[in-house]
Parts: C-alpha cells; structure tokens; sequence
C-alpha cells in the first residue's frame, strides 16, 4: 500500500517551486565553488571548537538548486515512513484498490506544495536519512546546501557573500560533527521518529476526526489564531513522544546556532552585522508567509533556535565545553524539555554540583 504517491510529490514540488536568484554561470559556478571550500572550512572549525571527534576527515557538502532539495527530501521522506507504510500494507482490512490511488495522489500533490513551500526557504540541512546505495548499505547522512536560496538571503540582507556563506556552513556542520561524532544520536532520533509514526491511531473514524482538526486548525491560523497542523492530528501518546524528539532537536539546533556564533567573531569578520540582519529576517515576511509558517510549526522552530541556544551558553558558562559534552554520554543525559527552559536542572541531574568549576 503506497501512502503517498512520491513520485507525484516530486513533479508537483518542482512545478510549483519558485525559481531561484538571476545569477550568471560564473556565479552560479564561484557560489557551489564556494560552499564546498568553506564547507570543509567550517568543520575543522567546528570541531576544534566543540571537542567532538567525529574520526573522519572534513569533507565537502552537497550543493544543491531548489528541486534538488525537494528531491532529496522526498527520498528522506521515504525513508523515515517506511515503518509505517509497511504496517498499512500489512492490514487485513484493507481500502480498496481505487480508494488507496486516490488517496496516496491527494497526499503526493499536499507533500509536494509543502516542499515547494520550504524549498525556496531552507538554506541548508544535515539529512539523516537516506536511501541504501547500490551496495544496500545506508550511508551515515549528508550535508546538503541550497546554493540559490544562500545567494538570495545574502543579496536581500545585503552582507559580505564569503562570510554569510561560511557563517551558514558553520551552523550546519555543528549538525554533522552531532550525529558523525555521537554514534548513538542518530539511532536514538530515528527510533522516536518511528515510535512516534506507529503511534498514530489509523482506525477511520478516528482519522477523519484527526483530519477536521487539522482543518479548523488552519481556519484558525489563517484568521491569525495560534496553533499547527503537527498538534492538531497526534494523538496523546504521540505528545509525549513529540516532546522527547523536539528536546533533542532543540538541544541540536540550538547547539547549532551557539556554535556558529561563538566560532563566528574569530572567522567571519562581518558576524555581527550578519546576525543581526538574519535575525530581522526570520521575523519578517509577507502575511502568507507568517501564515504558512505558523501553519507548518516553522514559528517553534525559530523559538527552539533561541531556547536551545540559551541552554548551551548557560551550561558552558557554568560546566565548560567538557561539562557540556556530558548531553552527548547517552540518551539519560539529554535534556527534558523541562531543564531545557532551567539549564541548572540539567547541570544538577548530569554534571552534578562538585564537578562544576570552582
């Protein structure tokens, strides 16, 4: 039983993708050029910052335009809903065979408009989950960089094109030194994603309540409400999952976000400038845009940026970068959601009051 027409998701994401900057093929050419130098850059940087060995030598991101990000994606898509299609498929009562094509095409064209959304917006991302390559092993993941859409933010902010290139490239290595460095992180996010898909209740009636939720939810967000499609059609025991998976993700991302700041001053001259502009931006945007973003959760993702952010600097204030590193021991030591908002919870729990620095 195919749940989503994926092929159909990638034809209708690249129709509706907005196209990229005006730019000419010697830029196009320094700008790819440029992302992979600076991405090798950015790792030694990152790691030599972080202390995190990921036993691998720097190696240079993926350069992509925005339908290959959306393709990309699809096949990440794939991937990390392989549990769940499979527990349809294996379901005796089963829809009938017209019923289930016209469905999963529904989902392909809504999965499609949804990327052609994002594609034009992501400027880069470290992707976890990848399809096995043709010896069926399945690769570690990959760093993937959105050239136009890192060409269009630099010339809308008006910043020096070298240093907002590497200050992203910072950002997003800290993402592969994460999961290459921790062997266990990526496991452990996987295994609350697929706990979290297989807690989804599929029974029919309890689907279209899930669906006319999701449907006054938008209702709600177009008329400037609160509110997101994500919270509108879990159920209860995927709450409590979700809560796990967003405190890993804010620990992440906002680990992400500090490290580019605290490397940035002492490799990209302009970084003080650049944070300021990007951070104006984030707040910006048309009211579609401000809509969509409430619409699809991109507004938590901002505030996980800060939250997180917030919570490494305070533990490194207090415990040092070796007294941090203590979230990367195991799952038990990342942080709740909970000691995320009281950093000194965290430290109480893992690091422990003697062993902070006198």
């Amino acid at each position: 039983m195919q749940v989503i027409d994926w092929d159909l998701a990638v034809a209708t994401g690249t129709r509706l993708v907005r196209p990229g900057p005006q730019v000419s093929s010697s830029e196009a050419r320094q700008a790819v050029a440029d992302l992979r130098t600076l991405s090798r850059e950015a790792e030694g940087h990152v790691r030599e910052f972080t202390k995190i060995d990921t036993g691998t030598p720097p190696e240079a991101a993926t350069v992509v335009d925005r339908p290959g990000w959306i393709k990309a994606n699809v096949e990440g898509f794939r991937v990390v809903l392989e549990p769940l299609t499979e527990r349809m498929s294996s379901r005796i009562n089963q829809p009938p065979a017209i019923v289930s094509a016209v469905g999963s095409r529904i989902t392909g064209v809504e999965v499609g408009a949804v990327l052609a959304f994002l594609a034009s917006r992501v400027l880069g991302q470290y992707e976890l989950f990848l399809p096995p390559d043709p010896t069926g092993r399945e690769p570690i993941g990959r760093l993937t960089l959105v050239a136009p859409n890192i060409v269009h933010a630099e010339r809308e902010m008006g910043v020096q094109p070298r240093d907002f290139r590497l200050w992203v490239c910072l950002h997003e290595e800290t993402h592969r030194v994460q999961f290459t460095g921790v062997p266990w992180l990526r496991e452990y996010v996987r295994a609350q994603m697929t706990e979290f898909l297989l807690a989804s209740d599929l029974d029919l009636p309890t689907l279209l309540e899930r669906l006319r939720s999701a449907a006054d939810t938008v209702a709600e967000v177009v008329r400037g409400g609160e509110g997101n499609l994500i919270d509108a059609i879990q159920t209860p025991e995927q709450k409590e999952i979700l809560d796990r998976l967003t405190a890993v993700m804010t620990l992440v991302e906002g680990h992400g976000d500090y490290v580019m700041d605290a490397v940035g001053p002492s490799v990209v001259p302009t970084v003080a400038d650049i944070r300021a502009k990007f951070s104006q931006r984030r707040e910006g945007g048309s009211r579609l845009d401000r809509t969509m973003r409430r619409l699809l959760g991109l507004d938590l993702k901002m505030k996980q940026y800060a939250e997180g952010s917030a919570f490494v600097h305070a533990v490194v204030a207090r415990a040092g970068m070796d007294g941090f590193n203590k979230v990367w021991t195991s799952p038990e030591t990342l942080p709740t959601l909970a000691e995320i908002a009281a950093p000194d919870t965290w430290i109480a729990r893992v690091i422990g009051p003697e062993a902070l620095p006198a």
